[in-house]
């Protein structure tokens, strides 16, 4: 494969990709141009938030092509375009051989949720301690054991014996909640998303671990259910606020993450009307907070 770079006014980022796209480019990722410089942005804002600004005043492209001739004639063909003034090419260069699947894979390590509990992809053998092992790599859907909020809502399964219990995780993404409740002993165990892929996700991955779940759209989550689970971002968390709580059975739980510390209060304040939202565990900025009926 040959890489083909260019840098670009900001504003030239989407006309400059869609022409790459259709010169047939394997791929194009855009970065910061100005990257370790004293002009460098950051260009992300918090969960919740908007970001603040849509794109970097300078920006640069790499694209990737099968071979160098259609490398050379995208930069060739661009050059001629009336949008590529104030654009340049920065180089062309060939990109050694890798095993991208490997590489990929060596990001990935087995995460431990307590001492005898552990996320562990698919290539890797589960540490000698680990008893209770959700097998799950990488997907589309979110929630592969790695971010704080899930180790977190996995931490607290784990330590409230979930045994015989009903579950609900709402907003399942890869199923990684449900899939753990059900491993450590519930009794039902229904997971939602509003996203169909997630729920392909969920239904695949409950597979791969050898758990009986119910998946699907919201409206499969009906009736009251010993613990709710939901790890979203604080935002929906606000709106769904008397869903959630009413899906609380008597003496139930209900555990949210995916929320700030600096959100806690608002968070409080919203579920206030239904019930009582407590801090239950922090990492690295989060909070989860727990409430029961």
């Amino acid at each position: 494969m040959f890489e083909l770079r260019l840098t670009c006014p900001g504003e030239r980022v989407e006309a400059l990709s869609d022409a790459l796209a259709a010169l047939d480019a394997l791929s194009v990722s855009v970065t910061d141009a100005d990257a370790e410089a004293d002009t460098e942005r950051p260009l992300f804002g918090e969960p919740g938030l908007p970001p603040p600004a849509q794109a970097w005043d300078h920006a640069q492209l790499a694209a990737l092509f099968a071979n160098e001739r259609a490398a050379q004639e995208a930069a060739v063909l661009l050059a001629a375009q009336d949008f590529f003034a104030g654009c340049a090419v920065q180089a062309l260069a060939e990109v050694p051989e890798a095993d991208w699947v490997r590489l990929t894979q060596s990001q990935f390590e087995p995460v431990p949720i307590t001492p005898a509990f552990w996320v562990v992809p698919s290539w890797h053998t589960p540490p000698a301690q680990a008893q209770t092992v959700i097998r799950l790599d990488p997907g589309l859907a979110f929630g592969t054991g790695t971010h704080p909020t899930t180790r977190m809502c996995l931490r607290w399964l784990a330590g409230h014996d979930p045994r015989g219990l009903r579950v609900l995780d709402y907003g399942c993404g890869s199923g990684i909640l449900a899939i753990g409740a059900a491993l450590l002993g519930a009794r039902e165990v229904v997971a939602v998303d509003i996203d169909p892929a997630a729920v392909q996700a969920t239904q695949a991955n409950a597979s791969a671990n050898g758990v009986a779940l119910q998946a699907g759209l919201p409206e499969l989550a009906a009736g009251a259910f010993d613990v709710v689970l939901a790890n979203i971002l604080a935002a929906p968390l606000k709106v769904l606020a008397p869903l959630l709580s009413g899906h609380v059975a008597a003496k139930g739980h209900l555990v949210l993450a995916g929320v700030l510390e600096r959100q806690t209060q608002e968070l409080q304040t919203a579920y206030a009307p239904w019930l009582p939202l407590q801090v239950a565990d922090t990492q690295d900025g989060w909070v989860l907070l727990t409430a029961g009926r």
